[in-house]
């Protein structure tokens, strides 16, 4: 799924992020930076994400233009 990161406390690791196609805002789960390139994330910066079962966003990773389909690619 890809989405944008609607919030995030660096201090706590709580956030949200809301997917692209409907705007249904999950939060994140405890690790979805583990693994990633992420160390932060901003308000508004946008992600490829899964769910985990318990339907919270993980495995947070940026995503080539493809996978955000951006125009004309």
């Amino acid at each position: 799924m890809q989405g944008v990161i609607k919030s995030f406390d660096p201090s706590t690791g709580d956030g949200s992020v809301m997917r692209d196609t409907d705007l249904s805002e999950y939060d994140l789960a405890a690790d979805a930076l583990e693994g990633s390139i992420f160390r932060m994330l901003r308000q508004g910066q946008r992600v490829v994400f899964t769910l985990d079962d318990d339907g919270r966003a993980t495995a947070l990773r940026l995503g080539s233009e493809r996978d955000m389909e951006t125009p004309g690619t």
